[in-house]
């Protein structure tokens, strides 16, 4: 394949479909924990507001300045973090980040929908990017345990 083609088929419609309509994209006005993670290899951020309540994810925010690629994956976290666990959303962070790094399986039931990100395996200056969101709410969520 050309770098052109490779270039349609990682920036694919169904990619820039999610990276226009990320789920939860407004900041929370009162979250119980807030996150910011940047990736210092192409500086993208993303900054999470989150509630919990009886150790689930009651109300989330995000405010996402990532490649459109970093955005799908928000785009999928906010489309399917409502009601998730703390581990639920670690295990879907650690499957994506072994999807992209080592070849693994498509993350689980609900975030599945990142299987749209595979054909960025071999792209690692942008992994980091797609991992922001889930790694700012994971960091988020646990220093709600870390505080109590």
């Amino acid at each position: 394949m050309t770098d052109a083609s490779e270039m349609v088929k990682l920036y694919s419609n169904r990619i820039l479909a999610l990276a226009a309509d990320i789920p939860h994209s407004e900041r929370l006005e009162a979250p119980d924990a807030s996150e910011m993670k940047r990736s210092p290899l192409c500086g993208s951020t993303v900054t999470v507001d989150v509630c919990m309540k009886d150790g689930v994810v009651s109300d989330f925010g995000q405010d996402v300045k990532a490649c459109a690629l970093g955005q799908a994956s928000a785009s999928v976290l906010g489309g399917a973090v409502m009601g998730q666990t703390l581990e639920t959303i670690r295990t879907g962070r650690d499957q994506l980040a072994a999807m992209l790094k080592s070849d693994g399986p498509v993350p689980d039931a609900p975030f599945d929908g990142l299987e749209v990100l595979q054909p960025a395996k071999a792209y690692k200056n942008r992994h980091a990017s797609i991992l922001l969101a889930f790694d700012a709410t994971v960091t988020a969520i646990e220093s709600l345990s870390q505080a109590a």
